[in-house]
């Protein structure tokens, strides 16, 4: 007897079009994954090749674009790992979006890079390393181990969400290939030793500053009865002050050292305080008159100064931590005789493959770290976002003047830290607050609902102590480890290419 034919029902064939929908959806999901290190690696293959057609008819041309690609991928981590300080606080405490934030640093650390970052490039390509003490061919040897290894350790870092300074990975890297390469000799180590003490200073400082500022702007708007009226009177100066702040800062950072004296950059910096407080104090009073005495109104009169305070870091950070990313590279520019100017002198090439590769880095894998800085160490909100941005200008505008080599980095989580942990203690120890709440208790208008109940507060952490852990020990590691890395990626090279 035949078998009998398969009969094709529409429950089967129902059944058998899920299975081909599921696996289309599982392998949209794994192909979105891969959508970001696809768009990187073309990244790094236009610089290749932006690269080659500077130089393809030079001598040293392989080693140029070699070292292209290890720019482009340095300066896609930094972009990954250190912009996520200058839009964290902003998108914590939701004065913007992430698609917002992610575009304003994308286009401000393109103009920072492009407009005012040549300046800051010899320090890494030059200074670390004595380029008069070793010969050309050992100097590129060494960037091109430098490049990868600090590019690797924070991709490391921001895969295990850990905001670290890549101005100290760099710095350690260059350093542990050219003791690997010729020695302790030739390697700046008064340079090292002012950029090791900043590891505890500059976040220490920015914290203080960020609690200092919090607490003025609690005591003289929060917890006053008419804080619009407060706001009023108050966030005009606090404009001015950031907008004074930040004109001192690019002055100091943009002008070769020496060309303005401190007096000078003083009056620059209270001349444009004063113009920007007159500008806003028409806009302030017309944006208070319609909202009511709540904390919600505070929040809406602190987002455009905040947004501002983002834009204006995110250019100062191009501006400065592009050099990460092109030094190198433009050390061995110079190291094979391509480009004029001396080894301090990149060529317009050079910026924009760290310019632009900065910005790839943020669109493509900077949320993660945004949100981890902006929402998950501490609860921001605009006011103590504030804080944080303008602590961190501060800090360092006063490490600038004092010559003293600091990290973005550091002191924006350290301001990050500074905050919160001021705010345990001040919702602890603060009779004004307490004072406050119950007043409002008693009238039945309570303006704080994420802190409802005084005696809650009083045993609740506002700090996350896994995330300080981790970021600390990150921090402590990235010159060693880094260090270690590319001694040990050039003793590789060298082996194999030379």
């Amino acid at each position: 007897m035949p078998p009998r034919p398969a009969v094709l029902t529409k429950r089967t064939l129902d059944k058998d079009l899920d299975k081909i929908t599921h696996a289309e959806d599982v392998a949209k999901h794994v192909l979105r994954r891969l959508v970001a290190p696809g768009l990187g690696l073309i990244f790094v293959g236009l610089a290749m090749l932006f690269a080659g057609v500077y130089v393809f008819d030079r001598p040293g041309a392989m080693l140029v674009v070699a070292a292209a690609a290890l720019a482009g991928y340095m300066a896609m981590n930094i972009g990954a790992n250190d912009v996520t300080n200058n839009v964290g606080a902003a998108v914590g405490a939701r004065a913007m979006t992430m698609g917002q934030a992610l575009v304003i640093a994308a286009i401000f650390e393109v103009l920072g890079a492009t407009v005012a970052g040549g300046e800051v490039v010899k320090t890494i390509s030059a200074n670390i390393v004595d380029a008069v003490q070793v010969s050309p061919v050992l100097l590129g040897w060494i960037m091109m181990a430098a490049l990868m290894a600090a590019a690797l350790w924070i991709n490391l870092a921001t895969w295990m969400n850990a905001p670290v300074s890549t101005t100290h990975a760099i710095v350690g890297a260059v350093i542990g290939a050219g003791i690997s390469a010729v020695g302790p000799e030739p390697v700046n180590w008064q340079v090292m030793l002012e950029i090791t003490s900043s590891w505890i200073t500059s976040p220490l400082i920015g914290g203080l500053i960020a609690a200092g500022l919090l607490y003025l702007v609690k005591t003289l708007i929060i917890y006053r009865d008419d804080k619009v009226a407060a706001a009023q009177r108050w966030v005009p100066v606090l404009v001015a002050v950031m907008a004074g702040g930040f004109m001192a800062y690019m002055v100091l950072q943009l002008s070769p050292p020496g060309r303005f004296p401190p007096l000078t950059v003083l009056f620059i910096g209270i001349g444009i305080g004063l113009v920007s407080w007159l500008a806003a104090r028409p806009l302030v009073l017309a944006q208070a008159r319609a909202l009511e005495n709540r904390n919600s109104s505070l929040r809406t009169l602190f987002r455009l100064p905040l947004i501002g305070s983002a834009a204006l870091l995110s250019f100062a950070h191009g501006a400065n931590d592009v050099s990460n990313a092109v030094g190198p590279l433009s050390a061995i520019v110079h190291s094979v005789g391509i480009g004029g100017g001396g080894i301090g002198h990149p060529p317009l090439w050079v910026m924009l493959i760290g310019a632009f590769g900065i910005s790839v880095g943020l669109l493509l894998f900077g949320p993660r770290l945004i949100r981890l800085v902006g929402e998950e160490i501490t609860k921001l909100n605009p006011m103590r976002a504030y804080c944080v941005a303008l602590s961190t200008a501060f800090t360092v505008i006063v490490a600038s003047w004092l010559g003293v080599p600091v990290s973005t980095t550091h002191i924006a989580v350290g301001s990050v830290f500074g905050v919160g942990f001021f705010r345990e203690w001040y919702t602890r120890h603060s009779k004004r607050r307490i004072a406050y709440i119950r007043r409002k208790a008693e009238s039945f208008d309570i303006d704080e609902p994420e802190e409802p109940n005084i005696h809650e507060t009083r045993r609740r952490y506002l700090v996350r102590r896994s995330h300080f852990m981790t970021i600390v020990a990150a921090w402590i590691v990235t010159v060693p480890v880094s260090a270690a890395l590319a001694a040990m990626i050039y003793w590789v090279m060298f082996a194999l290419f030379v």
